[in-house]
């Protein structure tokens, strides 16, 4: 099937990431959220990107215009009785996307694909909400999305070879690389990225170095461009502790638990760089 027409749910910092790139691609995008100020931020937050790319001379004025022009700020969920294809990227609750494909297998024409950007939940029971399991798959950006490359693409145990075939040539056709998952919790991506982060958090806890060690220790020795305790601060402590919880849950492997001290810092609202505070401060 040909992919023109998409629309992206939820335009925080992900999915305004994931419809700026659509737009780039040329395809035709609508970004929808609940509130109109979150979609006017999420607009302005890919508006600035373009100028930041027509300043530095990789596009020109027009080329930018053209992309903000294949846009559409949407509040109504029924603006994707037209699309071929949705990306969801709202909070990373099972029980709030669930509901949401529900809803979109009743609007979306019978053609349409249902993708998810789930970062760790199953594919297969986001699928048992609709009556479209065939044509449900998770579609897994990395953030920043106009920057990193990969996409994760997982199939459900009812996704179709035509389903996935599509999003693949989909993701190509976006300048991104596809790579092919299977649907366990957390993936490949955050199934290896989040127990690093979580034993460098328990060597904070148990005071074998102060974070900006252990941050120095994997930038200097193993290469890594960001320490994992400045990248937790960047993905959100919330969201990492959330992982955690749903790989404990998932593999009911108690190596997954999540360290206490990362469960006290989202309590005292230390959420990283959103909230000004994690494991570094931020102004």
């Amino acid at each position: 099937m040909q992919i023109k027409n998409v629309m992206v749910v939820g335009a925080g910092q992900m999915g305004s990431g994931i419809a700026q790139v659509f737009a780039q691609a040329e395809f035709n995008v609508i970004l929808h959220d609940l509130k109109a100020e979150i979609v006017d931020k999420g607009m302005g937050y890919i508006t600035k990107n373009m100028n930041r790319q027509v300043e530095k001379e990789r596009m020109t004025r027009e080329e930018a215009d053209a992309v903000l022009a294949r846009l559409t700020p949407s509040t109504d969920l029924n603006n994707a009785s037209d699309v071929d294809l949705v990306v969801e990227a709202v909070v990373e609750n099972i029980d709030i996307k669930s509901k949401l494909f529900s809803h979109l297998d009743e609007i979306t024409p019978e053609h349409a694909i249902l993708a998810t950007n789930t970062s760790s939940l199953p594919i297969t029971e986001i699928a048992a909400a609709t009556n479209r399991a065939g044509k449900v798959i998770g579609m897994h950006f990395m953030n920043p999305v106009p920057v990193m490359k990969l996409v994760e693409i997982i199939r459900g145990l009812a996704t179709t070879g035509e389903t996935y075939e599509a999003i693949e040539q989909t993701t190509k056709a976006l300048d991104k690389v596809p790579v092919e998952v299977k649907d366990f919790p957390g993936f490949v991506s955050n199934r290896v990225l989040m127990p690093m982060i979580n034993e460098a958090i328990y060597t904070v806890f148990e005071g074998v170095a102060e974070p900006e060690a252990i941050d120095e220790v994997m930038k200097l020795g193993m290469n890594h461009p960001m320490g994992p305790l400045t990248l937790a601060d960047f993905i959100g402590l919330d969201t990492c502790l959330y992982i955690m919880e749903t790989l404990h849950e998932g593999f009911g492997d108690d190596k997954y638990r999540p360290c206490p001290l990362l469960r006290k810092y989202v309590k005292a609202g230390w959420l990283g760089k959103k909230t000004g505070k994690g494991f570094y401060e931020y102004n």
